[in-house]
């Protein structure tokens, strides 16, 4: 059958994302998305955008765009490198690009500028690399900024899951909008799970895969998922953004 496939968040690590897509098994008619945050991490951070353009001309990918991949797309394109990025992993993944020529840097900057601030399907479920604010859906966000930053989304899931199924009648605006929503951008490191969580109707599938987690991939349909190595462990001599 063919699937459709969601991939969290990679930070560089492209031998976290070589076998997190073997171990899915994942074939030329599977679909994939995924959620951002392609580079700022690991070593690989080039490499992965070059493996990426390279995969989407074999199979159909949809790529959102993260925050930090808005970070990286301002480098390549006007040379600005601010702290907060080189601190944040930002500098790992210029020195990625440190002995790639100028049309290899052209191709990337092109994949960059084509990336999705999200994705609604046929099913209505929304893919997103953070979140949204506007209770009318993200067509009518007036800050696109949020599709790269926001957690309030997510952080209002966790707050309505908790409560008593008694009150679902009070699930705020943003939450009844779509089927389904997934999203990366908040490692699920920080609630002390490298799994992807579920609450309400929102998947996070960003298990840490920058830090000491792993790289997770999704079926939407099945939410059977699959997962790299702790990614650390695949680039021993490196941090990370630890």
């Amino acid at each position: 059958m063919k699937r459709t496939l969601v991939i969290g968040d990679i930070h560089g690590g492209l031998r976290a994302l070589r076998q997190v897509l073997e171990r899915a098994q994942v074939q030329h008619d599977d679909t994939l998305i995924f959620l951002g945050d392609y580079v700022d991490g690991w070593s690989e951070s080039a490499q992965v955008i070059e493996f990426l353009i390279q995969l989407s001309s074999q199979q159909s990918c949809l790529f959102m765009k993260g925050n930090h991949d808005m970070w990286c797309e301002n480098w390549l394109d006007n040379g600005l490198a601010p702290h907060v990025w080189l601190m944040h992993g930002g500098s790992s993944t210029a020195e990625s690009y440190r002995f790639l020529d100028m049309t290899t840097r052209r191709k990337h900057l092109d994949f960059f500028n084509q990336l999705k601030s999200y994705h609604i399907d046929a099913q209505n479920r929304l893919f997103v690399h953070a979140g949204f604010a506007s209770i009318h859906g993200p067509e009518d966000e007036h800050d696109d900024s949020n599709f790269l930053w926001d957690r309030t989304l997510w952080e209002t899931a966790l707050t309505m899951e908790r409560r008593s199924r008694q009150d679902d009648g009070m699930m705020p605006k943003r939450l009844k909008l779509f089927r389904e929503i997934f999203i990366g951008h908040t490692p699920t490191l920080n609630y002390n799970l490298d799994v992807p969580m579920h609450a309400s109707t929102v998947w996070n599938i960003d298990t840490g895969a920058a830090f000491y987690g792993k790289l997770s991939i999704m079926d939407i349909d099945t939410k059977e998922f699959w997962q790299s190595d702790t990614v650390q462990r695949l680039y021993p001599d490196e941090k990370g953004r630890n």
